[in-house]
């Protein structure tokens, strides 16, 4: 399939996961669309905006299972879980001593946004140590959950970790949190096109995700679904037209959201097409067969360097993308050789 993609021919292309790859013929449709744009900019924006932004909510809802008034497109994940975390600290409040319940797995950009509604506010963001291996979701569920203290208000972490690649339990973890009477905030930001994602059945009260990482959509487009009895804690970080629209339309916290100003909606519009790309190339094959692929990779690594495995090589852990512990190490220099000796 390389050829249906835009990528250089002496590229080793590995790194899908940080900033994915757009197909070509996905790619020319996302121009497609900002040609139209450029073409008549006042009736784009001002006639055309609203319905196919609607439609495109509605694909991306379909394919989330979910609904699409609960879902708005945000530039990637970390956007979407900004307003989430910024809108939790003012709104719930949280209180000095209250504490975010999260891991030391997840991805630095969200812990620094985190740290930064905490400090001033003298609140705890715990990042608890889980080290692998691990075995099952109910013991890893069981490890994580005995941290919750009395003044845990928050349950942070990953469907799929950023450093770790490991497919976490949400499922479990937000049904057993909920029960406690806790929020649950979830970075869904390597899921989409990676694993096959029910938002209605994993029923976190927040969730945000990337279109442009494994399922191949152009680049910034991601989204937030909120569910429809925590919207009310949402407050947009840019006040544009949309806040206190008359009448509201269909959602409140679309019209609350989606527009944030003059902006390209070309990436959103496109998610569609990328949708249809991999439902064309029956992608669940393409899925298994590239865990098949990194199982390889993983075994001869953990041969190489006699370091144990961070979970059982089952899609249950992690599917297109396995971290392999190597040891100790210059990572940088590992990282400089690969792509210069290699192109890597």
């Amino acid at each position: 399939m390389r050829g249906d993609f835009l990528l250089k021919d002496d590229v080793v292309f590995l790194n899908h996961g940080s900033f994915g790859a757009c197909p070509r013929e996905v790619f020319e449709i996302y121009q497609t669309w900002q040609r139209e744009l450029e073409a008549e900019p006042v009736t784009f924006l001002g006639r055309r905006f609203a319905p196919v932004m609607k439609q495109a909510r509605q694909d991306l809802a379909a394919y989330l299972g979910a609904d699409a008034d609960d879902l708005v497109y945000y530039p990637n994940a970390t956007q979407g879980l900004n307003v989430v975390i910024q809108s939790l600290a003012e709104n719930l409040p949280l209180n000095a001593g209250d504490e975010i319940l999260s891991t030391s797995h997840e991805y630095g950009a969200l812990d620094k946004a985190w740290t930064f509604v905490s400090e001033p506010r003298g609140v705890i963001y715990n990042r608890v140590e889980l080290a692998p291996p691990f075995t099952t979701a109910e013991e890893f569920a069981d490890r994580f959950l005995a941290h919750v203290g009395p003044r845990t208000r928050i349950v942070y972490l990953s469907h799929i970790t950023s450093p770790t690649a490991l497919r976490f339990p949400v499922e479990l973890i937000v049904k057993r949190a909920r029960a406690l009477g806790l929020i649950t905030v979830i970075d869904g930001a390597h899921a989409p096109g990676q694993v096959a994602i029910d938002l209605t059945d994993i029923d976190a009260d927040f969730y945000a995700g990337n279109c442009h990482k494994w399922l191949c959509a152009p680049k910034g487009s991601g989204f937030l679904h909120a569910r429809r009895d925590m919207q009310k804690l949402l407050r947009p970080v840019i006040i544009g037209h949309g806040w206190r629209t008359t009448p509201p339309g269909d959602s409140v916290y679309v019209h609350e959201h989606q527009w944030r100003g003059t902006f390209d909606p070309a990436p959103y519009l496109s998610v569609p097409a990328a949708i249809e790309f991999q439902a064309h190339h029956d992608w669940a094959r393409i899925r298994a067969d590239a865990h098949v692929m990194a199982t390889y990779a993983m075994n001869r690594l953990i041969d190489a360097f006699g370091e144990p495995p961070m979970s059982p090589p089952t899609t249950d852990w992690w599917v297109q993308m396995v971290a392999a512990p190597i040891g100790r190490c210059d990572a940088g220099a590992v990282s400089t050789r690969l792509y210069e000796d290699h192109n890597i």
